[in-house]
């Protein structure tokens, strides 16, 4: 179904506001996110000694490893495939799709989690260099909760599919997060060692309740009154598009995450605990990606499904500009201040702020393609997207593995540098020729050019003259603050800053799928 010249402003217009509240409600989970994980990593740098920190930080990668094998893609094989029915009238197929996707996931979880416990005492011998320490009590605790927390994840992938953002903000982002915290918080400041694993992923179980309840819900108000759809095929159509995803999902996360294991079996776990302080604020930025990215997925999942490639591109360049308007102020003011940053983390931690340095600049670039990824897989191309993350991950390993022995965490931080860069341009040129998309906006060129000159080059003049203290980097912020609102309220137009505050006068309903 293509779109015709008169439909295109009207429903250019309505996906913009679309994507600004659910972009909008996703980033403030995100910020609320990042506070809880910035502040849950502190609680246990400071509650514990760093080689205690250090094995827990492993353990939990682990984790998280086994549950992105776990849930087989479906965490966009349900975003994509609902929202396109939506788009294609056919919203009777969401409860097809969403029978299709939980048990393979269950049974995929449930064995993950029986080899995780099973093998957990040959795992920790392989991921940290010396004394174990609680790694294996840590890791089988996490494996009980692996099921619960796959079937988290997918049924708040589905509810996503729906254009609805509030299951996955209230209750993972806001939710489990703040429970979490004050878990990790609780057992830091007692001191229990023991119990870290538990702090950590028992919150999972209040997520799951929710998100299959609130599923259920939604289920029954979307589908209600549609024409009933033939499920035969979907079970083709569904794992033929997901597939791919399952083994690239499991290589993203490795590309995130594994190199704090490497690390930890490299070098000991006292080094892996200050790359994991060190990483973190990155990861923050990670996370304004993902809350943009999971907004604009199924709206993007519509628009191609529609044929409307000059939306698709509206879309694109705005989230882009968003998204390096929401990251760049704090990727330029960390490599500015990192070992400001890192000292918040307890002594000794800020070792690591070359690793800042390095990653924070990195990320500039990574965060200016947009979210070539989502883009990608919003196509159809999902086995592109798989070649290209695992090449980026096998860029990774062989990276570390060479440069790790020989300049520490640094080899670290420039194996992962290089991998992102990969990831990036890679997917980036795939865009550009298939599908005759880009990021460079008017928007986004001018997001970059405001934050370079209030967070680049500001904090920088302020860092060389006053120092990297507590004084400097608040007179640095406060400033670069100001200019950066003056810039942004002068260039809103390029910056499509209307649409937000009209989605947000707008509330929070998703537009019609047609």
């Amino acid at each position: 179904m293509t779109v015709t010249g008169k439909q295109q402003p009207a429903r250019g217009r309505a996906d913009l506001r679309s994507l600004a509240r659910g972009g909008t409600l996703n980033m403030v989970g995100a910020a609320v996110t990042a506070a809880a994980q910035f502040l849950a990593v502190a609680a246990v740098t400071r509650g514990f000694s760093p080689r205690e920190a250090g094995i827990f930080f492993a353990a939990t990668t682990v984790f998280l490893v086994g549950l992105a094998l776990a849930r087989l893609g479906t965490d966009i094989g349900l975003v994509y495939h609902i929202a396109r029915a939506r788009a294609l009238d056919a919203t009777g197929r969401a409860a097809a799709f969403v029978r299709t996707a939980v048990p393979p996931v269950l049974v995929a979880a449930t064995l993950t989690g029986a080899v995780l416990w099973a093998f957990a005492p040959r795992l920790a011998a392989w991921s940290v260099d010396g004394d174990p320490g609680h790694f294996v009590g840590y890791l089988r605790v996490l494996a009980i909760f692996l099921p619960i927390a796959a079937m988290s994840d997918t049924a708040l992938a589905a509810t996503r599919g729906f254009r609805e953002m509030r299951p996955t903000v209230l209750v993972e982002s806001i939710g489990r997060q703040t429970i979490q915290l004050t878990a990790l918080v609780t057992v830091s400041l007692a001191g229990s060692g023991a119990l870290l694993g538990l702090a950590w992923a028992g919150p999972y179980a209040f997520t799951a309740v929710a998100a299959a309840l609130w599923l259920r819900a939604m289920l029954r108000r979307h589908t209600a009154g549609a024409p009933p759809s033939a499920s035969a095929g979907t079970g083709r159509e569904f794992w033929g598009y997901t597939w791919p995803r399952a083994v690239a999902a499991l290589a993203q996360l490795i590309l995130l995450r594994f190199d704090i294991v490497l690390v930890a079996a490299l070098l000991g776990p006292v080094e892996a605990a200050v790359y994991t302080a060190a990483t973190r604020y990155i990861l923050v930025g990670q996370i304004g990606n993902q809350a943009l990215g999971q907004a604009v997925a199924p709206q993007l999942s519509e628009v191609l499904a529609r044929g409307d490639r000059r939306a698709a591109a509206d879309l694109y360049q705005t989230a882009t500009a968003w998204l390096v308007l929401i990251t760049w102020p704090l990727y330029l003011m960390l490599a500015s201040f990192a070992p400001f940053a890192l000292r918040l983390f307890g002594e000794g931690y800020e070792t690591g702020a070359d690793v800042v340095l390095v990653l924070s600049l990195t990320m500039l670039f990574a965060t200016i393609c947009g979210q070539v990824d989502t883009v990608l897989i919003m196509a159809g191309r999902t086995t592109w997207n798989l070649a290209n993350i695992v090449t980026a991950m096998t860029v990774n390993i062989v990276a570390d593995l060479i440069l790790i022995p020989r300049i520490g965490i640094v080899g670290a931080a420039a194996g992962w540098a290089i991998a992102l860069v990969v990831k990036n341009v890679v997917p980036l040129a795939q865009i550009a020729f298939a599908l005759r998309l880009h990021p460079f906006g008017r928007g986004t060129l001018t997001a970059a050019a405001l934050a370079a000159l209030s967070f680049g080059l500001l904090p920088l003049a302020v860092r060389l003259t006053a120092g990297d203290g507590f004084a400097a980097v608040l007179a640095a912020g406060a400033a670069g603050l100001a200019l950066y609102a003056a810039g942004c309220r002068w260039r809103r137009d390029a910056l499509r800053l209307r649409e937000l505050r009209r989605a947000r006068r707008g509330g929070n309903r998703p537009e019609p799928a047609s």
